[in-house]
């Protein structure tokens, strides 16, 4: 699934800004309240994972995920996370400001909770599997065009492009089927180098990308 929160690589943007060696985690008050509700909300109350959060915050509305900042995002992930589960009905949140606001709205009532049937099979991410790794260092790799339905932790800007496996990487949990609690999945995961010239062409400014893929991402280049 492509999504607003796919920015990687995107131009347009602006240059990434550098935090402040003493700037204090939260810029404001509230950011430390909206953290701390949503970590209590993506295990405890609507029985998520971390995969889930982040899909989550794939799945908003591109104004929401833009306008209101980094812990606006999590607010609206966490009710979303909510809804999912049917700790919240559709709408509720909005209702309840609204309502708080003086006018006169009729929330909807408290829907039956359906958390997902989820029991990771180990702590963490970091998995052991049998098989061998399909690439090894120094091996020419492409990654695929990938466009599930569901999420991908793919990013847009490194589809269909040739790299070099630089590292293999212990095992992990697939974040694309974990997210949706169809199964953890899980496989090798390789650091692979690309051209600043093969993502962005000849004319860019030259230096090597490294990223960490998934084998299920990746294809032998020919």
């Amino acid at each position: 699934m492509d999504s607003i929160a796919d920015l990687g690589g995107m131009q347009g943007w602006g240059r990434v800004r550098v935090p402040a060696a003493d700037e204090p985690p939260f810029a404001e008050p509230w950011e430390g309240r909206a953290f701390a509700m949503t970590v209590l909300t993506m295990g405890r109350i609507s029985g998520r994972n971390l995969d889930a959060f982040r899909h989550a915050l794939a799945r908003l509305h591109p104004v929401d995920y833009l306008v209101d900042g980094y812990y606006g995002r999590w607010l609206h992930a966490a009710e979303l996370m909510l809804t999912d589960s049917s700790i919240l009905g559709p709408g509720a949140v909005d209702a309840r400001a609204r309502r708080n606001g003086g006018e006169t709205v009729t929330e909807p009532g408290v829907p039956e909770p359906d958390k997902p049937d989820y029991t990771p099979t180990a702590a963490g991410s970091l998995r052991e599997v049998e098989q061998a790794p399909a690439f090894a260092e120094g091996d020419a790799v492409r990654t695929l065009d990938l466009h599930p339905v569901g999420p991908t932790k793919l990013p847009g800007y490194l589809r269909r492009r040739t790299g070099t496996v630089t590292a293999v990487c212990p095992a992990h949990v697939l974040p694309d089927t974990n997210a949706v609690f169809a199964g953890e999945n899980a496989q090798h995961v390789y650091t692979v180098a690309f051209t600043s010239a093969e993502l962005w062409g000849p004319g860019a400014e030259e230096f090597t990308l490294h990223a960490e893929l998934f084998e299920s991402y990746l294809e032998a280049a020919a």
